[in-house]
């Protein structure tokens, strides 16, 4: 058995938690749990964690969880350290490797778990920012960290995921380049917004990016959605819709052809912020616009057909149906596996469960 994973057991069994309980309290599916505690699946660092965060202040608990926890993020460090210290006595990458890899990355964020991802694009930007001498890396290394920003697993409250957002932002003015600061501030706006998380955050970051141009471009479009989640999450359904009616006409003259980039928001994606938005304010034409996302959503892409069936289950949830809503949204998840989790479908779960009553 895997070390960490059987010190994970020692004290989920200790706190007499059962393995169905840690599952709801964490929002991983029982069969990974089982998985992790039995050493048949890695015990990543957001893991340990949540079940620190389930089990409490015990000390030998604590003792226990620490020593595993040191353990995986040791390693982590490990490699971070040898992978910029390799790179450091390479030849440098040119500008255009950096793009390509930049696109690289926007793609996998599409089908890929946080969790996949984060490890080797933490190890990119280590490398990235010793090479940071040109107008151009400076605006590769913004969306970098912005996607980077984006692959955090939120155990800090989100804080780590602010200060990526932020320092995104540093980097694409550093870059010069205006439609790279309004994208990477419209970026960190939706992606707060539409998880319902820092709400003020996200309104700061739309409301820079909206200053800083009119042009319609997909980063103020991206700024114009995030300001109508924020609206919606708020309760403001009048505000809300009418940012997402401003919104679509940025779509309708900016939206992309490219269909699996984060760096692009094309007809799917942008009914699938629709979707939550909608869904969120309990609004009838929500399930045309999830009826539309999954019209239009690339069949490569099953982790953002989960995002549509949890929109369904907030829906009902919202309407009055909480036990029908609740079930249907955790199904939903549970079929997606767990390496292709997201902290998005994690936050919204605990939206479906608050709608339902479940939580306070």
């Amino acid at each position: 058995m895997d070390h960490v994973g059987a010190r994970l057991r020692v004290a989920r069994t200790d706190a007499q938690v059962t393995l169905t309980q840690m599952a709801a309290r964490t929002n991983y599916s029982k069969s990974h749990l089982c998985n992790v505690e039995l050493g048949k699946r890695p015990a990543t660092p957001d893991l340990v964690l949540a079940y620190e965060r389930v089990l409490g202040d015990s000390v030998n608990r604590r003792g226990a969880l620490a020593l595993a926890a040191t353990v995986v993020v040791s390693s982590a460090v490990a490699e971070l350290v040898q992978h910029g210290f390799a790179a450091a006595i390479a030849p440098r990458r040119d500008v255009d490797e950096w793009v390509a890899r930049a696109e690289a990355y926007g793609q996998d964020y599409m089908s890929l778990g946080a969790a996949q991802l984060q490890a080797r694009l933490a190890a990119d930007l280590v490398v990235l920012q010793q090479e940071l001498d040109s107008p151009h890396l400076w605006g590769v290394a913004a969306r970098l960290m912005t996607v980077h920003g984006k692959t955090l697993p939120g155990n800090d409250g989100g804080r780590g995921a602010i200060r990526s957002y932020e320092m995104a932002a540093i980097a694409a003015d550093r870059s010069g380049d205006l439609a790279t600061r309004v994208w990477v501030r419209g970026r960190a706006a939706l992606a707060l917004a539409y998880e319902g998380a820092h709400l003020p955050v996200a309104a700061r970051f739309a409301e820079q990016a909206v200053a800083l141009t009119d042009r319609p471009t997909l980063g103020r479009l991206t700024a114009l959605t995030a300001q109508a989640h924020v609206a919606a999450c708020r309760g403001d359904a009048a505000t809300a819709l009418a940012g997402l009616d401003d919104a679509r006409r940025i779509f309708d003259t900016a939206g992309s052809s490219e269909q699996v980039s984060d760096f692009a928001v094309p007809q799917w994606r942008f009914h699938t912020f629709e979707s939550m938005l909608l869904s969120r304010l309990g609004h009838p034409r929500a399930v045309a616009a999830q009826d539309q996302a999954d019209r239009t959503r690339p069949d490569s892409l099953p982790r953002f057909a989960t995002h549509i069936e949890l929109h369904r289950g907030l829906l009902m949830a919202s309407a009055g149906d909480a036990a029908g809503g609740l079930g249907y949204a955790r199904r939903a998840l549970d079929r997606l596996p767990p390496e292709r989790h997201s902290l998005s479908l994690r936050l919204m779960l605990a939206e479906v469960e608050r709608a339902a009553g479940a939580v306070p």
